[in-house]
């Protein structure tokens, strides 16, 4: 496959100049950076060389506003859209891209798990063929996991030779997945970081944020806490996904997805996240003239310094991990009685069996588990943790000795216990002690 010009609409974003500089490096293709004012594609342009650290791709790069749109959708290969995660928004976008597209051009969304298939509809029936899922994750640089969602009207012959490309020319870990909400990455990390926000909410009396993010840290296979990754993302992206899956998807996990109300006030607010400077935590400049790392305390509605908790566990897990001792520092965890370290191996186990069971609804293997939160995460995969817990202990007795009785009850956890295979990922590496 030969893709030799590009266009991505709504470039100025995160995601969409991030994605313009994966093209342009890897792929060698010049890219049109469309968004509403040259002067938001020219910053996004500057993003884009900051993001794969390659000044040498901004002869590629080309910003352009929508006005230029039509004439750069004629010269491109591929169209890229990346606009916000909101169906009415990408509709009026894709019919714009529609008008002026050639028939032998391929467009793609990159869409976080809005339907696909809703999608391509929107296109007239010569086009459907040729339109499809492309998710890459965020920062792709760093991120190689790429999420391919063909539908039902897709041209099989063209989806492998785009898989190829992805796979042979941008470098990307492809995993292809069904068209259903968040897809299959989101739908299991987004699990995991709403169920720590819900556990915030409940466990507020605690410290509820930070006290949560301290029991679920870089010890338990994540480079990043999990609610400090929903402010990373953004809170208003985050609610979209998890909104997303808890509307059109009733089944027994449908209850994770519940966004909690303390998180739907501070989007009301306007605190989103990293982005905003502020949401869940932010920075802030103290009366002793120190910057400061803040956390929302959800009983009070305000914010306060971070707690440096105790955590015996955690630290005896982390000291462990700090000398190679990793297999201790999962028995450490398992031995431990206290209230937090309960927490942890709950979370981590349903996190292990969702993973596994929701690889086989939406994607095509266990082993895409694996891929998906090794490379689109950065998590120990659900695999290679289940053999970490298997050289220590009976993993099938630990679940039932440990996962809550009502999530036992919604899935069969023994078999999907049993049908783990070798993780072609080491576990060792996910867990750390800083």
């Amino acid at each position: 496959m030969n893709i030799k010009t590009v266009t991505i609409v709504g470039a100025n974003g995160t995601v969409g100049s991030n994605i313009a500089g994966i093209f342009a490096s890897f792929g060698k293709a010049t890219v049109y950076m469309v968004s509403r004012s040259n002067e938001k594609s020219r910053l996004a342009a500057l993003n884009a060389i900051k993001s794969v650290k390659a000044d040498s791709i901004s002869s590629r790069l080309i910003p352009v506003d929508y006005g230029m749109l039509a004439d750069c959708v004629r010269q491109s290969d591929l169209i890229f859209e990346s606009v916000a995660e909101n169906f009415d928004i990408k509709q009026s976008i894709i019919q714009e891209i529609a008008k002026s597209c050639r028939e032998d051009s391929i467009i793609a969304s990159g869409t976080s798990g809005l339907s696909i298939t809703s999608l391509a509809e929107i296109l007239p029936t010569s086009l459907r063929s040729r339109f499809g899922g492309i998710h890459m994750f965020n920062p792709p640089y760093h991120l190689s996991l790429c999420e391919v969602i063909p539908t039902k009207y897709s041209d099989r012959e063209l989806f492998n030779e785009i898989k190829e490309y992805l796979k042979a020319t941008l470098f990307r870990t492809v995993v292809e997945v069904k068209d259903s909400p968040a897809f299959l990455g989101n739908r299991v990390g987004f699990y995991f970081i709403n169920m720590a926000l819900q556990y915030a909410e409940k466990y507020q009396a605690n410290g509820g944020i930070d006290y949560i993010d301290e029991i679920l840290g870089c010890h338990t296979g994540r480079s990043m806490a999990p609610i400090v990754t929903a402010d990373y993302v953004g809170l208003d992206v985050h609610k979209a996904i998890v909104n997303n899956v808890h509307e059109k998807v009733k089944d027994a996990f449908c209850d994770v997805f519940a966004l909690p109300n303390y998180v739907e006030e501070l989007i009301s607010l306007g605190h989103l996240g990293k982005k905003s400077k502020g949401g869940l935590y932010k920075q802030a400049i103290l009366d002793d003239g120190q910057n400061r790392m803040l956390v929302y305390d959800i009983a009070s509605k305000s914010y306060r310094e971070r707690i440096n908790y105790d955590f015996p566990f955690v630290a005896k897990m982390k000291e462990a991990i700090r000398i190679g001792d990793y297999q201790s520092a999962l028995t450490k965890l398992i031995d431990d009685r206290s209230n937090e370290a309960k927490i942890c191996l709950q979370f981590l186990l349903q996190y292990v069996v969702f993973a596994l069971y929701t690889a086989t609804d939406i994607g095509y293997s266990v082993s895409a588990a694996d891929d998906v939160m090794a490379t689109g995460f950065n998590w120990c995969p659900p695999q290679a943790l289940v053999g970490a817990f298997s050289n220590i202990c009976d993993v099938n007795k630990l679940c039932a000795e440990s996962l809550d009785p009502s999530f036992s009850a919604a899935v069969d956890v023994k078999g999907i216990m049993n049908s783990v295979e070798p993780s072609t990922y080491d576990y060792r590496p996910f867990l750390k002690s800083k």
